[in-house]
């Protein structure tokens, strides 16, 4: 399986989408602390534009997602997320490859893998080395990625990929009309192998 490197870099569009979505939830000041603590600072009132071309390595993507969770939480990042994806939904729709796609006709099981393997195809299309992929094979369906970006680099004891947990619940939120509770398993900055994020039970 493909490993996530420090010279593994992020497109302009996922870091675009990620700035967006920061901005969106913690305002532009707050957008600005963390640029600068991330050594980001370039991209101050200067987003990268909505292209697959190279942006940023791994590991500073890992470092913006470590300051925004040391200066505002990881409920923070969860916003982040969900925004992020509402973003996608907005501005990406063809490389999520969710347009005119008649959903409310598919069993909710099958809605929950439809965007989940839209969201790991939609990746592979922006960078070739990702690794991510879907698992129905038990009770609930679970999200795995071998080549996580937000942890690259980083050591914890518990799972750090908040604003990838945020985009996954927003994702089955808009395929399912539902919140469904999203627990990250597995994480890369435990040790593990991958990250796993399993789609829990319906909250109401």
């Amino acid at each position: 399986m493909a490993e996530t490197t420090d010279s593994t870099m992020i497109v302009n569009a996922l870091v675009r989408q990620a700035l967006i979505a920061a901005q969106e939830v913690m305002g532009e000041n707050g957008l600005h602390a963390v640029l600068r603590a991330s050594k980001l600072e370039r991209f101050i009132g200067n987003f990268p534009p909505d292209d697959l071309e190279p942006s940023i390595q791994a590991i500073q993507y890992a470092k913006l997602n470590e300051a925004v969770e040391s200066f505002f939480g990881r409920s923070m990042l969860i916003s982040m997320g969900r925004a992020s994806f509402q973003y996608a939904v907005r501005e990406q729709a063809a490389l999520l490859g969710i347009a005119g796609v008649a959903l409310k006709l598919l069993p909710e099981k099958q809605r929950i893998k439809f965007i989940l393997n839209s969201m790991a195809n939609a990746l592979k299309k922006s960078n070739p080395d990702v690794n991510a992929w879907v698992d129905d094979s038990g009770r609930r369906v679970a999200y795995h990625e071998s080549t996580c970006a937000i942890c690259q680099g980083r050591h914890s004891a518990h799972p750090v990929c908040h604003l990838y947990a945020g985009s996954i619940s927003e994702a089955v939120k808009w395929a399912t009309g539902r919140e469904f509770e999203i627990v990250e398993t597995h994480c890369r900055a435990q040790g593990d192998p991958h990250c796993r994020f399993e789609v829990g039970e319906a909250r109401g």
